[in-house]
């Protein structure tokens, strides 16, 4: 694999780069409620700043369609940035923009120092952004030199910042997405035994990926509303848990003469919440107003046994609803394990929104070996799917 990376350039100083992060975090009131992504994208900033380039930083936030919504604007994200950058001894006072292309904004960029950083307004603003608009990315590449991207996040979207801007500028990867590929390429062509653990909810975003994973892993334990599916589609009662018709239709591909492929391990026993009460259930005792919200502890135990055999584990999607005392235990114990195995035992890859975030609550998440900040690009990545984002970056 031969990545385009920054490190390759020569000579940065003074050099205008446009630098595409990913800045979609959770915002409340107008306020960053996790700031996981742009932690993530500090090394690069910072490798930037120091060589002496002046930065535009490119992002978007939320689904604003093209028009101008206040609290989607990433002035709250500047702010955050300004103070995690000034501990790690950045003193300038990053620059923000109200707007993302014009004259103006050339104005503010060309402005724009040696070692200054300066924030563009959000980019789905702008209706060619989600377009992929070839006019829109001329005029974002006309504001810089060379452009860089460091949002694995979005590369699997066909849009102006991330795919159509390659074709003005000479274009290179940061050293996040540098990081990303090389991280998941070990599970691309993984050390054996390989096990998947997958959970979550609705299988269309997941099916490439379980797809792939069946035929490299050695299994793939299924938890969450996932399994739901799989229990459904081989004829147990599943009372009033989440399925979806798509995801039943998928998991009867796996079924044969009334059996499951013998890679796919689904629980044994559930934890279940009936008229308000909790109960631990084996599948084959579930009743009709049921809903699983959890894997159950035998389940815990064998798949513990499973995760403790692999070389390579891939995670992604929690194994109930872990947001809740009662139901959480089972994600949060196969997290407790994979950061246990990690870092020397097994390559452990975690990735997903709520993955990252049921890990964070293990308190383990530092001995994982990479944490994505993917949740769809990861799952098209490894899902062999096409990546706009990498093209003329990243090639085998």
């Amino acid at each position: 694999m031969k990545i385009k990376s920054i490190r390759q350039i020569k000579n940065l100083k003074d050099q205008i780069v446009l630098l595409r992060v990913d800045f979609n975090v959770p915002i409340k009131d107008r306020k960053v409620r996790e700031n996981y992504k742009i932690a993530m994208s500090l090394p690069t900033i910072e490798y930037l700043l120091k060589k002496g380039a002046r930065v535009v930083l490119m992002s978007h936030l939320g689904a604003p369609k093209g028009k101008v919504n206040p609290d989607l604007s990433l002035l709250p994200v500047s702010k955050v940035l300004q103070k995690l950058l000034s501990s790690q001894a950045y003193k300038k006072k990053i620059k923000f923009s109200s707007g993302v292309v014009g004259a103006k904004v050339a104005k503010e960029v060309n402005d724009l120092k040696s070692g200054d950083l300066i924030l563009l307004e959000n980019l789905r603003f702008e209706i060619g952004e989600e377009k992929n608009s070839r006019i829109f990315a001329k005029k974002l590449a006309s504001l810089g030199d060379l452009y860089v991207n460091d949002a694995f996040a979005v590369s699997h979207r066909n849009q102006a910042s991330v795919s159509e801007i390659k074709n003005f500028l000479p274009s290179y990867a940061g050293l996040l997405l540098e990081d990303e590929v090389t991280s998941l390429a070990k599970v691309i062509k993984p050390k054996q035994p390989l096990v998947a653990v997958m959970g979550g909810a609705k299988i269309d975003t997941k099916a490439p990926l379980l797809e792939k994973m069946h035929k490299k892993a050695e299994c793939i334990l299924v938890g969450g509303a996932l399994a739901n599916n799989f229990l459904k589609a081989l004829g147990y009662e599943v009372g009033i848990s989440l399925i979806d018709k798509s995801s039943l239709v998928f998991a009867k591909k796996f079924i044969k003469n009334g059996k499951l492929d013998k890679k796919i391990i689904l629980p044994m026993d559930v934890v279940v919440l009936n008229a308000g009460k909790v109960f631990v259930r084996p599948i084959s005792d579930l009743k009709e107003r049921d809903a699983i919200v959890d894997i159950g502890p035998k389940t815990v135990e064998a798949f513990a046994a499973t995760i403790k055999t692999a070389a390579t584990i891939i995670w992604n999607g929690p194994m109930g609803c872990f947001e809740e005392k009662e139901s959480s235990f089972g994600t949060l114990a196969i997290g407790r394990l994979i950061a246990a195995r990690s870092k020397g035992t097994a390559w452990g890859v975690v990735g997903g929104g709520e993955t990252v975030e049921a890990i964070k609550l293990t308190k383990m998440s530092a001995y994982v070996d990479w944490i994505s900040t993917a949740g769809g690009a990861m799952l098209a990545y490894l899902g062999g799917e096409k990546m706009p984002g990498l093209t003329k970056i990243v090639s085998k």
